[in-house]
């Protein structure tokens, strides 16, 4: 049998989503409290990494296992098990053809900006930035994100050669709420640290020392540089995985 599951969680005190010798990380502690369920070790599948200090409020994993009470059931079971930091929110059963990261057509990330110094409440879950930032510059270069584009000059090197750096942004925002500038994308992919590097340049432009054109410069030349600047990890949102 094979269980889709949805999971929430602070990334603050995790090595990122994917498990790491030596390093504690939010897959291997669901995969810790699935062996303690089921007495037996049970890897988990996720739909992509997310780094070290970056939240989820939809990561999608699935594993198999032969459970006959039910997903609401181990949704229970895993939730009394797991840390407060972590939260499955729903189980159910899927298709064996079903596969987290393979069967995902889109992703949506946000980050989330807070203009000003945040609160010790707060600054966990956002970058603070102290000065005043262009609003209308940074939507003006986020436009040009939109669409089917070699992104390589906009996501930084793990050390693994892609078999293509172009992705595919159909949705890119700035929205405002309570003082915070949230910068939403949504693609059919992303690449290592890309939307980290897309929300620091981006408040680069806003903030007046890169131009707009310089935005259209990296997607042209496709080579990175200083001037694409990779954001603080806190301040990201794994938001939604799309099916």
């Amino acid at each position: 049998m094979r269980w889709k599951c949805g999971c929430s969680y602070d990334g603050t005190d995790y090595f990122g989503w994917q498990t790491q010798e030596g390093q504690m990380s939010a897959q291997q502690m669901i995969e810790e409290t699935l062996e303690g369920i089921f007495k037996s070790r049970v890897p988990i599948q996720g739909s992509g990494r997310t780094d070290t200090g970056v939240h989820a409020e939809e990561q999608v994993f699935h594993f198999d296992f032969d459970w006959e009470h039910g997903g609401e059931k181990m949704k229970k079971a895993i939730y009394s098990r797991l840390p407060k930091d972590i939260r499955v929110n729903y189980v159910e059963e899927v298709s064996d053809d079903f596969h987290s990261r393979f069967s995902a057509k889109a992703k949506r990330y946000r980050y989330q900006l807070f203009m000003g110094t945040a609160d010790p409440f707060a600054w966990r879950y956002c970058w603070s930035v102290p000065e005043r930032v262009n609003l209308n510059t940074m939507k003006e270069a986020m436009s040009l994100l939109v669409g089917e584009h070699d992104f390589a000059a906009l996501a930084a090197n793990r050390g693994v050669d892609y078999e293509s750096t172009v992705r595919t942004i159909t949705h890119a925002a700035i929205e405002l709420e309570n003082g915070y500038v949230n910068l939403s994308f949504q693609a059919d992919g992303f690449m290592y640290k890309m939307v980290r590097t897309l929300a620091g340049t981006l408040v680069n432009v806003g903030l007046g020392r890169i131009g707009v054109e310089d935005v259209q410069n990296f997607l042209d030349t496709k080579k990175r540089t200083a001037m694409a600047f990779v954001a603080p990890a806190r301040g990201l949102f794994l938001e939604r995985v799309f099916y």
